[in-house]
């Protein structure tokens, strides 16, 4: 039985944190809302008057009659499954913290273009979203960035990998961080490479990752855009100090 990926179509967004894994383990899985119906069949889901296991909001994951909300609930449950988790339990919730991480710095970067609501329109928020985008570039990615770094560096195992001695989600999800951020501030990310030289090096043996690579060139791979979480708007993008 196929996996069901529920996320909002058009947008890598969060979803595609667990696009990739799934891509890279080679799993059956279906991007629902991408097919004939998808998004009715999701927000279907959503609005769901009964039931034990109601979503908040997409992503979440279908498998058989279990539904699995938020990313890094999905990985944790997803990884031992795909072989993408530590195999010992104590290191699988590291991982799930370093995955949580990554989703607070997820939220700081929609943040960046949507800084007093949601429910306004970027172009309701530009002055604010300068100021957030200015800190966030000045101070937040590299409190991130060198914590990661970190991590890395500091890996018993090597820096190869931020777990163990092999690949896992969080590779994988780091990868997309750092593409995201890439994307949206290609300025603010000037230096990445001399400045976090253990992600770097993640990042590029990710994409040269055979089924990644493939994904990376097929259609399933949805560009970002500017109605994802990482948005590129050059008048919120500057060099890092």
């Amino acid at each position: 039985m196929s996996y069901e990926l529920y996320y909002w179509d058009g947008l890598q967004g969060r979803g595609e944190f667990v696009r990739l894994a799934l891509e890279e383990a080679g799993a059956d899985y279906v991007d629902v809302s991408r097919g004939p119906q998808g998004t009715a069949a999701m927000m279907a889901l959503l609005g769901a008057k009964t039931g034990a296991q109601l979503p908040f909001a997409p992503p979440f994951l279908k498998d058989g009659d279990l539904v699995v909300p938020q990313v890094a609930n999905i990985l944790l449950y997803l990884g031992p499954k795909l072989g993408l988790a530590p195999a010992d339990e104590g290191q699988r919730f590291v991982a799930n913290g370093l995955q949580l991480t990554i989703a607070d710095m997820v939220a700081e970067a929609h943040d960046t273009h949507h800084p007093l609501a949601t429910t306004l329109y970027y172009e309701d928020q530009k002055d604010a979203a300068k100021e957030r985008a200015a800190d966030f570039i000045r101070h937040r990615i590299p409190k991130f960035l060198g914590y990661f770094e970190r991590v890395l560096t500091q890996n018993p195992a090597g820096d190869l990998h931020p777990v163990g001695d092999r690949l896992t989600y969080v590779d994988l999800s780091l990868f997309q961080l750092v593409e995201g951020l890439h994307y949206a501030f290609p300025r603010g990310m000037t230096g990445f490479a001399k400045r976090y030289p253990a992600l770097a090096a993640l990042r590029a043996a990710v994409a040269a990752r055979p089924n990644i690579a493939k994904y990376l060139k097929s259609d399933r791979r949805i560009p970002f855009n500017e109605s994802g979480i990482f948005r590129h708007y050059p008048e919120l993008d500057q060099e890092a100090p």
